[in-house]
């Protein structure tokens, strides 16, 4: 449920951008255009904006909270990436509208040469989300209509160079297309105390914007702050594979099962064996002491679960199939074992098994 949560959230996220974003621009070129706002209509493009903001935090608190590797978001956490997205969304949104209303042609020009190095960009950075070539491809176009409004990280790893590429690009043609406005405006519509007002609102928003997420980065990242050092117990970053940073055992081994698998109770475990003959294919169980006809202790380590798979190398859609199988696995295990099972991935290496798997999956 929560990885199904994940991906309404991203179906939601792509809808809101596809049709929000671009209904917001029109309502507020029409407001510059006629230099009045009626209510209904400052409500609509109001319910638009937050909606965007809305959709981009939902998606990334839900993500986190879904994935075994990340460690969750905090409610504060939340609401300081909606006002981060909503103030830059805001600067942005402004400054297209006031260019659109003077430029007509040339701003549709800018829109799609925007898109195209956004895309451009996106597809060099060899993104993993589809299992096809040609569907990752279609998935970064539909990215590259976000990348027009705002920041939306796609990719594993540290993103802080290209997040300020990305900003320093978005604050430049902010100021570009907001000064092209102030230059070509109808002067008898917009006195200068006003057209000079509108700059300071779209400065100011795109500045708040930015603090909150240095607020965000610096104070409620759920990887820990600058201030504080990071907790050694905690889940380990993804430049180091994301596993626990247990002192004496291997590393390519996960000691607890995942944080999204609660134990579960007697009630749960009905009908579960049954499901155990579809995860064969996929995991090799065994217990981790070899069967022995003399009596003897109970076991404290608990059954593995080998997995024909570095972890974090696969596609994201074989992630969730694999996790899917996993919890299966899981549950059959503790319907039989009183000890929870652990999860061991393969070293990297091999590759000629790792491609005959995702040919076979």
């Amino acid at each position: 449920m929560m990885f199904e949560s994940a991906d309404i959230s991203m179906l939601r996220l792509l809808e809101t951008f596809l049709k929000s974003a671009p209904q917001l621009v029109l309502q507020l070129s029409i407001m510059v255009q006629q230099r009045d706002i009626h209510p209904l209509q400052g409500l609509s493009a109001s319910a638009s904006l937050v909606s965007l903001a809305w959709t981009l935090a939902s998606y990334q608190k839900v993500l986190r909270d879904s994935r075994e590797d990340k460690l969750p978001m905090s409610y504060k956490g939340a609401v300081v990436q909606i006002l981060w997205h909503l103030f830059t969304i805001a600067a942005r949104a402004i400054a297209f509208a006031l260019f659109a209303s003077v430029f007509q042609l040339y701003f549709g020009i800018f829109i799609v040469t925007h898109w195209c190095i956004m895309t451009f960009w996106i597809i060099q950075g060899e993104t993993d989300f589809c299992m096809s070539k040609w569907e990752e491809i279609i998935y970064n176009m539909v990215v590259g209509i976000i990348y027009i409004f705002c920041w939306f990280n796609v990719k594993e790893g540290r993103s802080r160079c290209r997040m300020c590429i990305y900003y320093v690009i978005t604050l430049s043609e902010n100021a570009a297309l907001t000064g092209l406005w102030y230059w070509q405006r109808d002067k008898r519509g917009f006195p200068e105390s006003n057209a000079l007002i509108i700059v300071c609102v779209v400065t100011s928003s795109f500045a708040l914007g930015v603090f909150f997420m240095f607020i965000y980065y610096c104070l409620l990242h759920p990887n820990g702050t600058i201030f504080r050092p990071q907790d050694s117990s905690c889940i380990c970053s993804e430049e180091r594979t994301a596993v626990p940073c247990a002192v004496g055992g291997p590393v390519d081994v996960i000691t607890s099962p995942p944080r999204s698998l609660p134990r579960t109770t007697g009630a749960e475990r009905e009908g579960v064996p049954g499901d155990r003959d579809s995860c064969v294919p996929v995991f090799q169980v065994r217990p981790s002491v070899p069967p022995t006809p003399i009596a003897r202790a109970p076991r404290t380590e608990g059954p593995v679960i080998r997995i024909d798979l570095p972890r974090k190398k696969y596609p994201a859609w074989d992630a969730h199939f694999i996790d899917r199988r996993l919890r299966k696995t899981i549950l059959a295990l503790e319907y039989t074992s009183p000890a929870t099972p652990r999860l061991q991935y393969r070293s990297i290496g091999a590759s000629q098994e790792l491609l005959e798997y995702e040919t076979t999956v």
